[in-house]
This record gives structure tokens, C-alpha cells and sequence, in this order.
């Protein structure tokens, strides 16, 4: 299945990096977490990428066309100016053309890491016939989490995952009818496309339990170059 790469947007809080590149272009270890995005997709087969880049593209092709040793680990690998200012569900409608009706796909967004089972997103796209599906994660605590008894601290973690709740965690498996749903660049595809979706019942969850972590900020990129120093990068496959 073809992949589409979200990568076009400011990444206005992570500006310590993104005044001079844009936000998957953010290195963890050695390489920009947009080649990590898509390592884990190829680990399941996945070949055909599609970036849909806008801030600084020039950068996102620079340094995959210039590379003999990236292209070819990504020989099918498209970088498409989506536009500069253009939202998240336009980005999307401008690739429209490189799918066939009532073709599937994934699509994620450039700032996220998992250890998602895409073969078992795919398999429980494929069993609803649904339009669209999202992975659910569990959403990282701002801070440290108190677990308290009788005023008494009896156990305290780090940032971990919340254990209630789910938010959109990216990792998308999408149908060609989604492009029914984006009206042009202003739309963003996470407001009305989605709320629609879902009022129509034709918006399923892939419920994750594993890892993820979305590059946000300064603290989740020292967070994911410490797992990855550590050995610790549960999302390499």
C-alpha cells in the first residue's frame, strides 16, 4: 500500500530546530525522524512513500535526492510541494491523483513514532469496510504522574502513558472516498473531514496499547535521542 507523509506544517514549537528545517527533517540519532517514519513502514513492506511537504521542502528534497545510499532504500519515494500554508486535509486532496478509485491507504503525520502492528491496522481496516481508520493511542501525561493513598505518595512515573483515554495517534489507513470529505487547502483534515466521518459512523479505532510518542517539543525530542542512544527505540523494527 502507498504511504502518505504529512510534511509540510511550521512546527512552531519546536522552533529551537525549525527556523532553518522543517520538523521531520528533526534528526533522532543520526537521521531525521521522517527516515525513522519511514523505516517502519518499510519493515512491513510498505515501499511507495508519498511526502506531502510545504515548509522548507527544498530541504526534504535535498536530502533524499542527493543521497545514492536513501534512494535506494527508498527508490519509490515522491516529495511533493503541498504548499506552504495549506492545512492538513488539503495536503491530502492535492495527492488525490496518484490513487485509484476506491484504492486504500496509509497516511501519518511527521512528527510520530510507534510500534504499531500495521499488518493488524490494515487487516481491521479491511474487516469494517469502513472509509477510514484511526490508531487511538493512549496520550502522554504532561508531567509526572502521582499515584496517592491516604495523602501519601505510594508510586510516582515519569511522563508515562495515560491508562484511560485514547487520542488520534496518527497511522491512518484510508479509503479514495476520504477525498469526498476535504473540501480545499483550507481544511484541516482532523476537524470537519473527521467530525463527518464519524457522526456518519465510517470512522473506525485500531485501538494501540504499545508505544508512541509524537515530537511536539524540545522535551520530546531529548526524550526520543536518549531511547535511541539507550538502545531503547522499541519503534525500530
Amino acid at each position: 500500500m502507498k504511504v502518505i507523509i504529512l510534511a509540510g506544517g511550521y512546527g512552531t514549537r519546536l522552533t529551537e530546530y525549525t527556523n532553518d528545517i522543517p520538523k521531520p527533517m528533526v534528526k533522532i540519532g543520526k537521521e531525521p525522524i521522517l527516515t525513522h517514519i519511514m523505516r517502519i513502514f518499510s519493515s512491513f513492506g510498505c515501499e511507495n512513500f508519498i511526502i506531502a511537504a510545504g515548509y522548507k521542502q527544498e530541504v526534504i528534497n535535498d536530502y533524499y535526492k542527493d543521497s545514492i545510499r536513501l534512494q535506494k532504500e527508498f527508490p519509490n519515494l515522491e516529495i511533493v510541494d503541498t504548499g506552504k500554508d495549506t492545512m492538513t486535509g488539503g495536503r491530502i486532496l492535492k495527492l488525490k491523483h496518484y490513487f485509484n478509485e476506491n484504492e486504500n491507504f496509509f497516511m501519518t503525520y511527521g512528527d510520530g513514532l510507534s510500534d504499531v502492528d500495521l499488518n493488524k491496522l490494515k487487516k481491521f481496516h479491511d474487516s469494517h469496510g469502513k472509509i477510514a481508520t484511526v490508531t487511538a493511542v493512549h496520550p502522554s501525561v504532561r508531567f509526572g504522574e502521582l499515584e496517592i493513598t491516604n495523602d501519601r505518595v505510594i508510586n510516582f512515573e515519569e511522563k508515562p502513558q495515560a491508562k484511560a483515554g485514547w487520542i488520534n495517534g496518527g497511522f491512518f489507513v484510508l479509503n479514495y472516498k476520504v477525498f469526498d470529505y476535504i473540501k480545499d487547502d483550507t481544511t484541516m483534515f482532523e476537524r470537519q473531514p473527521m467530525e463527518k466521518l464519524a457522526n456518519e459512523e465510517k470512522l473506525m479505532a485500531f485501538k494501540h496499547e504499545g508505544f508512541w510518542k509524537c515530537m511536539d517539543t524540545l522535551r520530546d525530542k531529548i526524550l526520543l535521542e536518549q531511547m535511541w542512544n539507550e538502545k531503547k527505540a522499541v519503534w525500530k523494527k
